[in-house]
């Protein structure tokens, strides 16, 4: 009998937690075109949809045991959320950069209540994706909704889809030519690859990774240099 009690608990936490990404998942295809566009003043009426995923982040904590691919998937969700909330609470604005608050940057601000804590968007950036679920891929993941920025996904994440979607969308990144211009000889790539160099270059050269994606192979000497970056608002 206990095991039967515990295995409906499981299944109505399963269902409990698909339900709530659900939540997110309508409200990025409503409001987020396939080119990552965000119509914030359509998302602004459908705010209390938004908070009520974000009061499921408040009421959960990530599990140890959860699969790595389960806990990315749930903390880019995360990421993605408190920054659509905290741009909408500004709107209207012409860059995430105008958000201040204690002279503190938008990614520096307490603001993402999860569980029982509350983080920056750094935090959940830097010290978790990063560190504790490295995966260069997490940067087309994150959004930091501005033009430059690899486009924001409309589909929400989930252990299921995460590696996938990841993939779609750093292939759409490189091979997009408004965010990295890709030659055989010459590149002007993104600065993410710059300030996250890093992360690119773990297990291989910046090159060999863009050669893992780009529709155009690139030569190792190729010459590189670096897009400048628009930190206008990625919608209206």
């Amino acid at each position: 009998m206990k095991k039967i009690s515990l295995l409906f608990v499981i299944l109505f936490v399963y269902l409990q937690n698909n339900a709530q990404t659900s939540i997110f998942n309508n409200l990025l295809q409503a409001h987020v075109s396939d080119d990552g566009i965000v119509d914030y003043k359509s998302f602004k009426a459908d705010q209390s949809k938004l908070d009520t995923y974000l009061s499921y982040l408040e009421k959960t904590t990530p599990k140890i045991s959860w699969s790595a691919n389960k806990q990315k998937a749930f903390w880019i969700n995360a990421y993605n959320a408190y920054t659509i909330k905290l741009i909408l609470e500004n709107y209207p604005l012409k860059s995430i950069l105008d958000i201040k608050k204690d002279g503190k940057t938008a990614w520096k601000i307490p603001y993402a209540k999860v569980g029982s804590r509350i983080y920056t968007l750094d935090y959940i950036e830097h010290e978790i994706l990063r560190k504790k679920l490295f995966d260069p891929k997490i940067h087309v993941g994150v959004n930091c909704a501005s033009v430059s920025c690899p486009k924001l996904g409309n589909i929400a994440f989930t252990e299921n889809n995460v590696e996938t979607e990841l993939t779609k969308l750093m292939k759409a990144f490189i091979n997009d030519s408004s965010r990295n211009k890709i030659d055989k000889k010459k590149i002007q790539i993104s600065e993410i690859f710059n300030w996250f160099k890093s992360d690119f270059t773990k297990n291989s050269s910046v090159i060999e990774y863009l050669n893992t994606y780009s529709n155009t192979e690139i030569k190792s000497n190729a010459k590189i240099s670096y897009k400048k970056y628009d930190w206008s608002l990625n919608g209206n």
